[in-house]
This record gives C-alpha cells, sequence and structure tokens, in this order.
C-alpha cells in the first residue's frame, strides 16, 4: 500500500516523555503527563505490593506512586537528585510514577515508530506499543493506560474505550 508522505491527517507525529529506568529509555504520551516533580518521601501503605512505593498528598488529593523500577524487576532503585515523580493523568485518576531521570519531550513520526518485538521475558510486552527510533537513540514506546489498569497494578478501573 503506497503512503503519501505529504498528508498528515492518516498519522499524525506524536509527542513522547522521555524518561530512564536504568539504561534503558522509555516513552509515555505526553497527553497523559500532568506534572512532573522531584522525588519525595511517600507514606507507606501496609500490605501494599513492593512496586506501590505508598502515596504523597499532592496538593489535597492523595495519590498512589507506583516505583518503576522495582515494578520491572530493574533492579534496586536508587533515590537521588535525579529521580523524579512523573505525575499522570489516567482516565480522570491521577498516579505518580518514580523513575531514575527525565530525559526529553521527544516528537516522532509514523515512520520511526517499529512494533514491538515479542520477548518471552519477565517484562510483560503487552505494555509496549512500539520502539521509537530516532537516529542511534531508541525508545520503548509503553501504553501507560493499559499498565496503570492492568489487574496486577490493581490502581485504575479498567477504563471504558
Amino acid at each position: 500500500m503506497q503512503e503519501n508522505s505529504t498528508s498528515s491527517k492518516e498519522a499524525p507525529v506524536r509527542e513522547f516523555l522521555a524518561f530512564k529506568l536504568g539504561e534503558e529509555e522509555y516513552g509515555i504520551d505526553i497527553l497523559k503527563v500532568q506534572e512532573i516533580r522531584g522525588y519525595e518521601a511517600v507514606t507507606r501503605i501496609a500490605n501494599a505490593p513492593e512496586f506501590i512505593k505508598g502515596v504523597i498528598n499532592l496538593r489535597g488529593i492523595i495519590i498512589p506512586v507506583v516505583d518503576m523500577r522495582i515494578k520491572f524487576k530493574l533492579g534496586e532503585p536508587v533515590y537521588d537528585q535525579f529521580t523524579v515523580v512523573i505525575i499522570l493523568n489516567i482516565g480522570g485518576r491521577i498516579v505518580g510514577m518514580v523513575v531514575d531521570s527525565v530525559s526529553d519531550v521527544t516528537t516522532l513520526t509514523p515512520e520511526q515508530v517499529k512494533p514491538a518485538p515479542e520477548m518471552g521475558t519477565a517484562f510483560n510486552s503487552d505494555y509496549i506499543t512500539g520502539l521509537g527510533t530516532i537516529d542511534e537513540r531508541m525508545l520503548i514506546l509503553m501504553d501507560i493506560d493499559k499498565l496503570m489498569s492492568s489487574g496486577e497494578m490493581g490502581l485504575i478501573e479498567n477504563l471504558a474505550t
């Protein structure tokens, strides 16, 4: 099928917030990001899964905070001056996501997004929408809605489609 590269109606460029977990760089849809904050101490919740660090009070709203390094089994998290909490708005629910650092906002064209490979590893590739390539750089693009509303996370009721 021939694609007309001058038409931007078919598949528009999309912006992703790039962040690091360990050595890998990930990207999530910038439209899901409400704000980015420095890491601050959280209040632990008894019997919460290990990857749920606890909750923080964000201007009067108590929000759960997920540590993505623990969630993806990427080793022991280190909290330093680069560690940030990405505040997400997913289906009207506010959730915090701890990552090692935020890189930048990256614009990707449809041609720069490759399909995600099938992987039989500990990482569930259901949450990967593709791989964004910019020169030598590669972003693992995540479906953050799907991840945060998954049964194992238990944070957000299944989103109405």
